[in-house]
């Protein structure tokens, strides 16, 4: 178990029982040492759809409970529901979710009482975890009794995103929800239907099905395509297993790509300063009003290249990451409406922005997202590569230009590099290829741009294929 670029992440069979609670005791110690909050005070667990995420919510609650601390069970909502409930009571939570990687793997995402925890935090709660296994102290996670929390929780969610936009805004849209096993399928549908779209709820399954937003699979898009089609939509929108990434596809079942509805929302926002991950789009600092500032991959680093801006007097600054998900550090003036910052993501606000410019333009979706011009990307990843493989690759590349330019001769030539996170490398022709292991999961990630899709996914595939063959080299 470790943490990874948002939250702690591990093996289900991992973080049953014992491993689940030593880290929820080392969080609760934390919030006690750093005087973030009092014995007594009351901390909220949230949790997402997978088989695994009722027992190890109940031995974080049992494990906090035997800290003194007063547990409310939130249920099966969106992480950012679960974190704006925490902001408005003041109060610390842990999310139970790993996210939309595959059901035998799990995680807890930690929130302190002023919002998610940073990478100081993430150290200290190791640290003390450490700490605790080292002296064979035992850890009480007997049941606990908690107070049910979900519907005020969900409620105030539905009342922030009902206010985003103005009555009947989506009247006359046919929009399919892809409702697989995410804990935001029943909100979405709410959201929708109150702005006056016409939903239909599709592939609700009571299975876990890991989603990935910012990688989307070729069966998922074939289901899409499938239902777009047939039912005539003019969108269908989804979201990972906890909601904090937003799927949004258009007319014809393609998805928009995250950082583009990332972009939408900045725009629609009307924010000042846009701080986001060096694998969103390279076109981004030239589609807007706005200073672009640009960081390692995670929202910890988004935060806080965020509250560094806030710091710096910058106002209107929001956040988003690849993936889609949005962050706000400042509060925004959204319909009339003073709407409070979440710096959390979010996959809510994107999804209804985006949804919005088409209903105003009174144009399809994919008309929409070819009116940005941006650079074309694409990405997409290995799945179960060993970290020590991904390790060693990055190590090789990294240790000189010649090993670099080596491995991307059969790709094209070195015109520049960024080492920010992973090597993000752009070549003479200037398109873009960027390699990068996953923070979360045994994966390794490659992001392109190129002039046009054709370029870009001939691109990826060369990226993906030269990656194979280098591991199976060694």
């Amino acid at each position: 178990m470790k943490f990874g670029t948002s939250g702690l992440r591990g093996l289900s069979a991992d973080l049953k029982g014992r491993p689940s609670a030593l880290y929820a005791t080392a969080f609760g110690r934390h919030l006690l040492q750093s005087k973030k909050v009092d014995a007594g005070d009351v901390v909220l667990i949230g949790r997402d759809y997978r088989d695994s995420s009722p027992e190890i919510a109940a031995n974080c609650a049992g494990a906090l409970a035997s800290l003194g601390f007063k547990i409310l069970d939130c249920g099966t909502v969106p992480t950012p529901a679960l974190a704006l409930y925490g902001l408005e009571r003041k109060a610390a939570c842990l999310m139970i979710t790993g996210s939309h990687i595959p059901a035998d793997r799990n995680g807890i995402k930690f929130y302190r009482p002023d919002g998610e925890i940073d990478k100081a935090d993430e150290a200290a709660i190791t640290r003390l975890a450490a700490e605790i296994e080292a002296s064979g102290e035992t850890v009480n996670y007997a049941p606990t009794a908690a107070e049910d929390h979900s519907a005020p929780c969900r409620q105030l969610f539905f009342e922030r995103n009902s206010t985003l936009l103005p009555e009947a805004a989506f009247a006359g849209m046919k929009i399919g929800v892809y409702q697989h096993s995410t804990v935001a399928r029943d909100l979405m549908v709410d959201i929708l239907a109150h702005y006056g779209a016409e939903v239909v709820a599709l592939g609700r399954s009571e299975t876990f099905i890991p989603v990935d937003t910012e990688a989307v699979s070729e069966e998922t898009i074939a289901l899409l395509k499938s239902w777009a089609s047939t039912h005539g939509l003019d969108a269908i929108v989804s979201t990972d297993g906890d909601g904090d990434r937003p799927l949004v596809a258009d007319e014809t079942g393609i998805p928009l790509r995250g950082d583009l509805l990332g972009l939408i929302a900045a725009n629609f926002l009307g924010a000042g300063t846009v701080v986001t991950p060096v694998t969103s789009n390279s076109g981004i600092e030239a589609a807007g009003p706005f200073s672009v500032i640009r960081t390692r991959v995670g929202s910890p680093f988004v935060i806080a290249g965020m509250e560094e801006a806030v710091a710096a007097g910058k106002d209107l600054v929001m956040g988003f990451e690849a993936n889609g998900g949005l962050l706000t550090a400042t509060s925004f003036d959204i319909n009339g409406r003073s709407i409070r910052a979440l710096p959390t993501r979010d996959c809510f606000l994107p999804m209804l922005a985006t949804l919005s410019l088409a209903a105003i333009r009174k144009t399809p979706l994919s008309a929409v997202a070819a009116s940005y011009k941006l650079p074309f990307a694409a990405a997409d990843r290995i799945e179960n590569f060993p970290v020590e493989t991904s390790a060693a690759l990055m190590a090789y590349l990294r240790a000189s230009d010649a090993n670099l330019a080596e491995f991307l001769q059969p790709i094209g030539t070195i015109g520049s590099k960024s080492d920010i996170d992973g090597l993000r490398i752009t070549l003479r022709d200037g398109r873009i290829i960027h390699l990068r292991p996953s923070g979360n999961a045994p994966e390794m990630r490659c992001y392109v741009e190129a002039e046009n899709e054709a370029a870009a996914l001939q691109l990826l595939n060369a990226g993906l294929t030269r990656i194979k063959h280098w591991a199976e080299a060694q």
